[in-house]
């Protein structure tokens, strides 16, 4: 049994916007992402870190899913990102996925998940694209702490979809509830192409940061642990 985590698999299997268009890595992405999940195995976790599919709705984003809950691994938790439109409510979300038989699929949002001796803990986070929108600013660092609190004493590892700290960029608040909640390690997607060597990777104070976006680890979830 291990634990896995990727970020931006940009799913399009039913709506006309492939990510295959921006040439380079993601030609061929979503028979790379098969290929990259054979490493995952049946009973094995994998933290989705937001930007799954490009679908509007859930009914437009069912092919996404269905490809995903395809996926080896026995739980995939979900995370929202800035381009997953479909996102709705946890109650609909879920009833949507149990209607429909997609039972390895799972919302992190405003909860945690216990893996071995971790919680997994996480929400979208916050970036300066969000044009100081300070509403959904608070809103984040409320789920955040919400999903931290709910881990209790257990030892914690985070995920989000926007990076907390970035080169010549740092969100101080979300890096804050990180190490006051005693956070190891902090999965982060929504970095792309060149924005790849902007991004901060290992110990920084007290929490080490892993860039997980899918162009940039080949499409390959990342192993975290056993």
């Amino acid at each position: 049994m291990a634990l896995y985590a990727i970020g931006d698999t940009h799913l399009s299997l039913a709506s006309n916007k492939p990510m295959d268009v921006f040439g380079g890595g993601w030609e061929g992405y979503v028979d790379k992402l098969r290929e990259g999940f054979a490493q995952v195995g049946a009973e094995d976790t994998v933290v989705f870190c937001g930007d799954l599919s490009w679908g509007m709705s859930l009914e437009e984003a069912e092919a996404d899913f269905a490809f995903l809950n395809a996926l080896p691994g026995r739980q995939k938790l979900l995370l929202k990102g800035n381009h997953d439109y479909w996102w709705n409510t946890a109650s609909k979300m879920n009833r949507f996925f149990a209607d429909r038989g997609l039972d390895t699929l799972h919302i992190l949002h405003n909860n945690c998940y216990q893996y071995g001796p971790y919680a997994l803990c996480g929400t979208r986070g916050w970036f300066y694209e969000e044009k100081g929108d300070q509403k959904v600013f608070k809103r984040e660092l409320i789920r955040l702490e919400a999903s931290l609190k709910e881990a209790g004493e257990r030892k914690k590892l985070c995920f989000l979809h926007y990076p907390p700290l970035y080169q010549g960029y740092r969100c101080p608040e979300i890096i804050a509830l990180l190490e006051s909640y005693g956070v190891e390690r902090c999965y982060y997607g929504h970095l792309h192409g060149g924005s790849h060597r902007l991004a901060v990777e290992g110990l920084q104070g007290r929490v080490e940061y892993h860039l997980v976006s899918a162009d940039y680890t080949g499409f390959r979830p990342q192993k975290i642990c056993e």
